[in-house]
């Protein structure tokens, strides 16, 4: 097992790693929850490895949401942070590139939570017979679903993009 565990960190660390990001939009707390999916991995010793990581991922991101969620609620002092440009290039574009994450952050929140858990693990590099088995959908619904999912990001994306520039206009 830790050899094939060994393989599986080799072809999935970087997949599941992108995947997490998109739920907890921190790149560093992103490969933290990875590591300790790994690790838990370690212990438990799963029959399919892959699609249990994935999952357990997935459960390990939730939690840090509700934790985070929960954290916020008690530092209400706290609201004002400071404004963060990027180490490279001129204030606006970090403040476009900003924009933007937040933008693609809202559409996917507009998502079902089946669409956007499709649309992240197909993202993360899974096959349909996977993200079928981690959902629960059927093996011919993924590619509808995914379809679907990937049409309402865009439009809820345009939506955002529209509301930016209305703002600004």
């Amino acid at each position: 097992m830790p050899d094939d565990l060994a393989e599986i960190y080799r072809t999935t660390y970087h997949a599941l790693v992108r995947f997490l990001y998109r739920k907890v939009w921190d790149a560093e707390r992103a490969a933290d929850l990875a590591q300790e999916a790994f690790a838990r991995a370690l212990v438990h010793r799963p029959a399919n490895p892959r699609g249990w990581l994935f999952v357990v991922a997935a459960n390990l991101a939730r939690d840090e949401g509700r934790r985070r969620l929960r954290e916020r609620r008690h530092l209400t002092l706290l609201k004002a942070e400071p404004a963060a440009t990027g180490e490279h290039g001129e204030p606006e574009e970090a403040i476009d590139l900003e924009a933007r994450r937040a933008r693609v952050r809202a559409a996917l929140e507009e998502l079902t939570p089946r669409d956007r858990e499709v649309l992240l693990l197909w993202d993360a590099g899974l096959p349909y017979e996977e993200i079928a088995a981690q959902t629960g959908l059927a093996p011919g619904a993924v590619g509808t679903t995914l379809a679907r999912a990937r049409r309402r990001l865009v439009e809820a994306y345009e939506v955002g993009s529209e509301e930016t520039h209305v703002a600004r206009g």
